[in-house]
């Protein structure tokens, strides 16, 4: 027979023989690939981490072979979505109240204590203004002059970023000066935005947005002075629904270990242990005024 290196005997008896080995193959490799797909962390994760999960997940990802699928949004919109059943691993917060708030819930818990969560970074609030901004030479005091026409702040009953914000407009006492000005985000991502796209001259966000190198090179920013808001102490939890409650726990041990610490301030936060622990007074305080500020602008 033409094209054919096998009398047609010998394909016969090959034939039951593949199958039998293709079966063999397919009952072994495919328990295999359902693992390796079932090898996925998925994080709700504030949206200051915007600039700096997906490396850090990228890093992960090669040490463990573990993918990381992040979603981002406010902090406080994103708890009212996990107690509501979204099914996540792990949750990385801007602050310490709302993984709290799912401790108390009883949907998520501390890496290593159940009723506390667990540090993982501390934030850095700045004030950024596009390289064209009036606002140039960029100083906190630009802020009460007439050249500013819209501030740029995130949503401080929705973001922790812009509860310290408004905080810290206080502790200037500007705020009053300042008030007519603001121009309200529903969280950082989105402050950011505004004082990108020119609908403000400047804005006050997270130093994770502002040195990344998008930003960098449309802008410059400086430090708002940390003596001046509450710490922005970033804290996570595993929820409890989690089907890789293992994988979880690595991945949090991972991020506080001290090798992934020592790599947070080139992202734009400092490391979790970088000040002194909050008494616990003190996070019952900044909850109080949470709750008393109103859900929206």
């Amino acid at each position: 027979m033409k094209n054919s290196w096998f009398p047609i005997g010998y394909r016969k008896e090959l034939l039951p023989c593949s199958l039998a080995t293709l079966l063999l193959l397919l009952t072994v490799l495919l328990p295999s690939a359902r693992a390796q797909a079932a090898k996925e962390l998925h994080i709700a994760a504030a949206s200051d981490l915007q600039p700096v999960l997906p490396t850090l997940a990228a890093a992960y990802e090669r040490d463990t072979g573990i993918k990381v699928i992040a979603s981002f949004g406010s902090s406080a919109t994103l708890t009212q979505q996990l107690l509501n059943g979204d099914p996540q691993d792990i949750f990385l917060s801007a602050d310490f109240v709302h993984p709290e708030q799912l401790i108390a819930a009883g949907v998520a818990t501390g890496l290593q204590d159940d009723r506390a969560p667990t540090p993982y970074a501390r934030g850095v609030l700045v004030l950024w203004a596009r390289k064209d901004s009036p606002a140039h030479p960029l100083t906190l005091n630009i802020l009460t002059s007439p050249k500013v026409t819209k501030i740029a702040i995130a949503n401080a009953a929705h973001a922790p970023y812009g509860f310290a914000a408004m905080k810290a407009l206080s502790s200037l006492h500007i705020s009053d000066l300042v008030a007519d000005k603001l121009v309200i985000a529903e969280n950082i991502s989105q402050t950011a935005q505004f004082a990108e796209s020119g609908n403000a001259q400047v804005a006050l966000i997270s130093l994770t947005i502002a040195s990344s190198p998008h930003f960098r090179e449309l802008g410059s920013f400086v430090r708002v002075p940390p003596e001046s808001y509450p710490p922005i102490r970033q804290c996570g939890v595993i929820l409890k629904s989690s089907k890789n409650l293992s994988e979880a726990q690595n991945f949090l041990r991972w991020l506080t270990s001290n090798s992934t610490q020592r790599t947070l301030t080139k992202f734009g936060l400092d490391p979790a242990d970088r000040y002194p622990m909050i008494v616990p007074t003190f996070h019952r305080r900044i909850r109080s005024s949470i709750l008393q500020l109103p859900s929206s602008r």
